[in-house]
């Protein structure tokens, strides 16, 4: 009897007989049999592809496991540098704000972005971050760098401005009537000629005739005159909305056009014009208006001697021009 072969008991015969498969249902069988063989066999190559790839694929797999992990470190220098940039913008805002007096670079600006995210939808997330990342630093940075040369266009500016502005007296220190007693101030004032009240728009500074006259700042002469009134007389440009007027000079040692430094010999002290005594007139224009030279004459001046002369050109009397 083969292994093979099956047998049913008839109850009919009382006897066995072999039983015989239907076609139909071998090839059941048989499709049955092959279906969980392929089934078996993909499952098995996809379980050898997950857990044993070739060398080539393992070779690729590392790369990319690498690539990751140098992108999230990237990520996390980007975000240290961020941090680094954002304190100098910080600071930069203070130099603005405490130095120069003017606005920094707007919050929403700063914090502003470039694109969105959509521009890198065909990346790795992680790759997405470092990338817009890397976009917003390199764009703070152009911010930061243009903040930067501002300010160093406005240092610049600054330098020439504190060169440039009146802050010393006009008529050298050691040949100043140092008790400032014959010194008239800015104000009201009765003229020394004309013996009616006037205004005085400037300082006198007595000083022995021939005493040099000394440019208070950085700037151009755009006048040198002479006649009634001032007499002998130069004006000067400093800029920045700044003028300066020197008269009564017995002798003028500049010409219309000059530039000259803070400190430059441009004359003499005189009596020309309409004065009473050798005196440098001075005074100080600051957008076309006339303001106190007092304080732009702190120069070389203790705290008491710079009072006595508040103290005496306040005083309401006789100027000497």
């Amino acid at each position: 009897m083969s292994k093979k072969e099956k047998f049913i008991f008839n109850t009919h015969t009382l006897t066995y007989e072999k039983m015989v498969e239907p076609l139909k249902d071998r090839i059941i069988r048989v499709f049955k049999f092959l279906s969980t063989a392929l089934v078996t066999a993909v499952l098995m190559l996809v379980l050898l592809y997950k857990f044993f790839p070739s060398p080539r694929e393992q070779h690729v797999i590392n790369e990319k496991r690498a690539i990751e992990e140098k992108y999230v470190a990237l990520n996390n220098k980007y975000d240290q540098m961020s941090k680094v940039l954002d304190n100098i913008q910080e600071r930069d805002a203070s130099v603005h704000r405490t130095m120069f007096g003017m606005d920094p670079i707007d919050k929403d600006v700063w914090n502003g972005g470039v694109g969105g995210a959509a521009r890198f939808v065909d990346y790795d997330q992680t790759v997405k971050e470092a990338m817009l990342k890397a976009e917003r630093l390199e764009y703070q940075l152009v911010l930061q760098s243009k903040s930067l040369d501002t300010l160093q266009k406005m240092a610049r500016d600054k330098d020439k401005m504190l060169t440039s502005i009146p802050s010393i007296k006009p008529v050298r220190e050691d040949k100043l009537n140092r008790s400032m007693f014959l010194m008239s101030g800015f104000g009201w004032r009765l003229h020394p000629v004309h013996k009616v009240r006037k205004f005085h728009a400037g300082l006198d500074f007595a000083a022995p005739y021939g005493t040099p006259i000394v440019s208070t700042g950085q700037g151009k002469v755009v006048k040198v005159e002479s006649g009634h009134g001032y007499g002998n007389h130069v004006v000067i440009d400093h800029g920045f909305g700044y003028q300066t007027l020197y008269g009564h000079m017995s002798r003028v040692d500049v010409r219309e056009g000059e530039t000259i430094k803070k400190g430059h010999v441009i004359g003499r002290v005189g009596s020309t014009g309409t004065s009473t005594a050798p005196h440098c007139h001075y005074e100080v224009h600051f957008k076309g208006n006339p303001v106190n030279p007092l304080q732009y004459c702190m120069d070389g001046l203790s705290p008491a001697e710079f009072q006595s002369m508040v103290n005496t050109a306040n005083v309401v009397n006789q100027s000497l021009d």
